[in-house]
C-alpha cells in the first residue's frame, strides 16, 4: 500500500436539513479522481484508506457516510433519520457536483461494494471504473449466513459472545432482536448491544483473528454508529428489492464499466458465493479470489490485489 499524507482539502458538505458529510481530499490535486466508499454501513473511513491509491496519480476523495465517522449528526436519535441506500447514492452525486468532478473512479469493499454497485447502476455515466472487494448485495441469504446461522459454525466461541445479550426466546431472529436493543431508550443496553454486534464482525473479518481489530469494538462511539446503522439497513433489506443489484436489467447498465473484483476465499462476513453470483451475471468483470484471505481489506493478499487494480486503472 502507498504512504498516507495530510489532506490538502477537507470540509463538511450539507446534504440535507439534517445531515452534513465530512470529506477529505489527498494525493495529487490534478490527479485522476477516485471516491472511496467505506463499509458498514456506519463504519466511517480511516486515513490509511488513502493507501490503496498512488498519490502521484490519484486525487483521493474519502468521506464519511450519513451518521458515520465525523459526519453529523452523531447522536442516538438522528443518525438513522433520512438514512437509506438511496439517500447515500444522492449524497455521492452531491459530493461529485460540489467538487466539480465530471467522472470518477469508484472503489468500495463490503457495504462499500453494495453502495458502489447501487451508485454505478444509478449513475453509470459518472463512473470510470469500479474496484470492488468482499461483495455484499444484502440478499436475505447473505444476512442469514452471517447473522443467524452459517458463520456461527466457524466461529462458535465468538458467536456465543454475540448472542449473549439476546434472550434465548428471541434468538430465532438475531437482527430483529438486536434492533430492539440497539434502539433502546436505556443507554447501557444500547451500548452493550452495539459493542457485542461490532465485536462479532471485528472477530470474524480476518483469516486469523486480530486482537487489535477486535479491540476496536470497545470504542463505544464507533460501535454505536456502526451497529445501529448496519442494523437499520439490514432490518429494512437495504431499502432494495431482493437481489436487485444482481438483476440483469441493473447489470446491463454497468457492463461497459471496467470492473475488478477482489474476494477472500475464506471471507465469512461476505462469502465468496456472492462475488461468484456477481461474476456470473457480469462476466465482463474480472474476479480475483485470494486463496489465503478472509474479509478485511488489510489482509495482505487482498491489499496487494486492490493496489494492483487501482494501478491498472490509474491512467484511464
Amino acid at each position: 500500500m502507498y504512504p498516507t499524507s495530510q489532506p490538502f482539502e477537507q470540509g463538511m458538505l450539507k446534504v440535507s436539513d439534517i445531515h452534513s458529510l465530512h470529506y477529505e481530499i489527498s494525493g495529487n490535486k490534478e490527479g485522476n479522481p477516485v471516491v472511496f466508499l467505506h463499509g458498514g454501513p456506519g463504519g466511517g473511513f480511516d486515513v490509511t484508506d488513502q493507501g490503496f491509491f498512488n498519490p502521484q496519480k490519484y486525487k483521493v476523495i474519502l468521506f464519511d457516510q450519513r451518521g458515520a465517522g465525523k459526519s453529523t449528526p452523531q447522536n442516538r436519535s438522528a443518525s438513522l433519520e433520512d438514512n437509506t441506500t438511496w439517500d447515500l447514492v444522492k449524497d455521492i452525486e452531491k459530493l461529485r457536483e460540489f467538487l466539480k468532478i465530471d467522472k470518477w473512479h469508484v472503489f468500495g469493499g463490503s457495504w462499500g461494494s453494495t453502495l458502489s454497485l447501487a451508485y454505478a447502476q444509478s449513475h453509470p455515466d459518472r463512473v470510470k471504473t469500479l474496484v470492488l472487494r468482499g461483495i455484499f448485495t444484502l440478499r436475505k441469504s447473505e444476512l442469514k449466513f452471517f447473522y443467524q446461522e452459517g458463520a456461527s459454525h466457524i466461529f462458535p466461541e465468538a458467536w456465543a459472545d454475540y448472542v449473549a445479550p439476546i434472550p434465548e426466546a428471541e434468538r430465532h431472529d438475531m437482527i430483529l432482536a438486536y434492533h430492539a436493543q440497539l434502539n433502546s431508550v436505556d443507554e447501557k443496553t444500547r451500548i452493550t448491544a452495539a459493542k457485542a454486534w461490532a465485536k462479532w464482525e471485528m472477530t470474524t473479518s480476518k483469516l486469523r483473528i486480530d486482537p487489535a481489530h477486535v479491540a476496536h469494538a470497545d470504542d463505544g462511539q464507533f460501535a454505536n454508529a456502526f451497529a445501529r446503522i448496519e442494523n437499520h439497513y439490514f432490518v429494512n433489506d437495504g431499502f432494495m428489492r431482493e437481489g436487485q443489484l444482481l438483476e440483469k436489467q441493473e447489470i446491463d447498465k454497468i457492463r461497459h464499466i471496467p470492473t475488478i473484483i477482489v474476494q477472500g476465499r475464506y471471507d465469512v462476513v461476505c462469502p465468496a458465493t456472492t462475488a461468484w453470483a456477481l461474476k456470473t451475471v457480469f462476466p465482463e468483470a474480472t474476479l480475483n479470489i485470494v486463496p489465503d484471505a478472509g474479509h478485511s481489506s488489510r489482509e495482505p493478499g487482498i491489499a496487494k490485489l486492490l493496489v494492483e487494480a487501482t494501478d491498472k486503472f490509474a491512467n484511464l
